[in-house]
């Protein structure tokens, strides 16, 4: 391949959300996946205080060959800029490997969008909606998708005194136990299954230290379904993957920490019942207007606890930026489907510079 046609990638780690050490582990397995006969990449960090530097170290451990970078990078580096980063470069296009606020909410997406840069994943509008479990499932409720019971509160709706009569009044409406969850986060932080209303007013304010919007949402009995999404006006879906918890649900521990979750791909699920889950994955990515990749989260309730008969199955949550590591499902479901780890970037690449190119003619217009 001529130089000329070689792709400036700019890998983007680190962050300033609770994520950041998720987001680091991440980058080092992307960095050992981008093929170097097309691809010059540069690292970039952002610390957990917001500073940018151009992580040297990183790309210095790289330039040795993929064997020396370690499992985990680290967020450290010369201070710098986007505008350095991207200055004389053609043909560039951004990873932005940052997971949760901050990073997908759309704020690194618009800031890209200012820049006339290409970058993987979901544009503003799709990233922030779905990067807000509130606003996803009201977006979701309008299409007629069918998903769990849930009330979204404010933090000025349960601080203070009164602030226990609104959160006992969406635990008398929702029952119990209720999980309790900040609505713009990942990776399960800040989420607590309340078996009581005690339990589920101390979750709610334990939840505002990541954001001003706590969701409760009922708690489902059945199985955790999942289903990757790649494209961008033509998206497909991959085979639908299972999650078994070690814990009491699939929290922050199970999904990084310990070895007890079971990942089960292909799922159990009959044809018929993969048909569903899969076209309903393609319902949420059109209905939150996603782009490039995403990881669709279903509960399949079979049966209630009461004993009488399940919803089927209901949407949990949408992942623009889902895990990326050769073991996260994401690309394992894409493996399971036929596309291994490095084609998988390749395509989201890609996906990245279609996307810029047909959204450029946009902006050309409005001059």
């Amino acid at each position: 391949m001529n130089s000329r046609s070689r792709t400036h990638v700019i890998v983007i780690f680190g962050g300033e959300s609770a994520e950041h050490d998720v987001s680091c582990v991440t980058a080092a397995h992307v960095l050992r996946a981008l093929d170097p006969e097309r691809y010059d990449v540069t690292t970039v960090a952002i610390s957990r205080s917001g500073e940018w530097m151009l992580a040297e170290s990183a790309m210095a451990a790289l330039a040795r060959g993929r064997d020396a970078l370690p499992e985990r990078l680290e967020a450290v580096g010369r201070p710098s800029s986007l505008g350095e980063v991207v200055a004389g470069a053609a043909r560039t296009v951004v990873l932005p490997l940052l997971h949760g606020p901050m990073g997908e909410d759309g704020t690194v997406q618009g800031m890209l969008d200012l820049a006339h840069v290409a970058y993987v994943g979901t544009g503003v509008l799709g990233s922030a909606v779905s990067m807000d479990k509130a606003t996803t499932k009201r977006v979701l409720a309008s299409e007629g998708i069918a998903q769990p019971r849930f009330v979204a509160l404010r933090a000025d709706e349960i601080g203070g005194a009164a602030g226990s009569s609104a959160i006992a009044a969406a635990v008398a409406q929702l029952g119990l136990p209720v999980f309790v969850k900040p609505a713009n986060m990942g990776s399960s932080v800040g989420v607590t299954k309340a078996k009581t209303l005690d339990e589920a007013v101390a979750a709610a304010r334990a939840a505002l230290a990541y954001d001003e919007w706590v969701l409760f949402e009922e708690a489902i009995t059945g199985r955790e379904i999942e289903v990757a999404v790649l494209g961008n006006r033509e998206p497909r879906a991959s085979v639908a993957g299972e999650i078994v918890p070690g814990r009491e649900f699939y929290d922050y521990e199970d999904k990084y920490i310990g070895d007890g979750a079971k990942l089960l791909v292909p799922a159990p699920l009959s044809d018929t019942e993969s048909a569903a889950v899969r076209e309903m994955a393609l319902r949420v990515f059109r209905a939150v207007r996603a782009e490039g990749m995403a990881r669709v989260d279903f509960f399949y309730e079979q049966q209630r606890a009461d004993g009488s008969t399940g919803r089927g199955f209901l949407c949990n949550e949408i992942n623009t930026i889902p895990g990326f590591t050769p073991i996260s499902m994401y690309p394992k479901l894409w493996q399971a489907s036929g596309i291994t780890y490095a084609a998988l970037i390749d395509e989201l690449i890609e996906l990245a510079l279609e996307r810029h190119e047909r959204r450029s003619k946009f902006r050309n217009t409005q001059r």
